[in-house]
């Protein structure tokens, strides 16, 4: 049995109807009002949020925010404790320590330089307009977080093949060759001890 569907059928579970009432005024922004009308627990809020891909074994953000939006710390707190006992499977936990060490630097250097632009890195990435708008949805007005959120996905994506080299390329492309020029550098020091 999967751990994260039997975590989110103990959620379900433990929902009251008032509770199920605001989690669905929380989705109205993801779900159709005609979708929304016919969820009679949880667990049916659940599947479909899991058929949207808004919520996933490696994408539990969404899923946190609803329970933080109707003050279920208790639900919060669980949630937070299987990922943290490894119930979910990252996509970084693919990569050898060496790999998520470059990558962690080189998401460092490129979300503290890459600005009003990095959509279009984004897309060199072969990120979808679809990912990048739930992107922007989840973090509007914060440009930062969502090139922060915009990487994480492409790692998600990507998993074990997410590669470094990989964003160099996408900077090149995007001829945003001082960022790329700042990575290499930052890796360099990384991999002569000198960071």
């Amino acid at each position: 049995m999967d751990p994260f569907l039997s975590l989110l059928h103990a959620f379900s579970s433990s929902l009251s109807d008032t509770e199920l009432s605001s989690l669905k005024f929380l989705c109205r922004d993801r779900i159709s009002k005609r979708k929304l009308e016919s969820v009679r627990s949880g667990r049916e809020l659940f599947t479909i949020l899991l058929e949207q891909q808004d919520i996933a074994r490696d994408k539990v953000d969404f899923l946190e925010e609803l329970l933080k939006g109707i003050k279920r710390k208790d639900l919060v707190a669980q949630l937070n404790q299987f990922v943290e006992e490894g119930g979910i499977n990252t996509s970084d936990d693919q990569l050898d320590e060496h790999e998520k060490r470059c990558q962690k630097v080189a998401i460092e250097v490129i979300c503290n330089n890459v600005g009003k632009h990095w959509r279009r890195l984004m897309r060199k990435l072969d990120l979808s307009e679809v990912q990048l708008d739930r992107v922007v949805e989840a973090h509007r007005g914060d440009l930062r977080e969502q090139l922060v959120q915009a990487l994480r996905e492409w790692q998600r994506s990507k998993g074990k093949d997410a590669k470094v080299t990989d964003l160099i390329k996408a900077l090149r492309a995007c001829e945003m060759n001082l960022v790329a020029d700042k990575v290499e550098q930052e890796l360099l020091g990384l991999n002569t001890g000198t960071r």
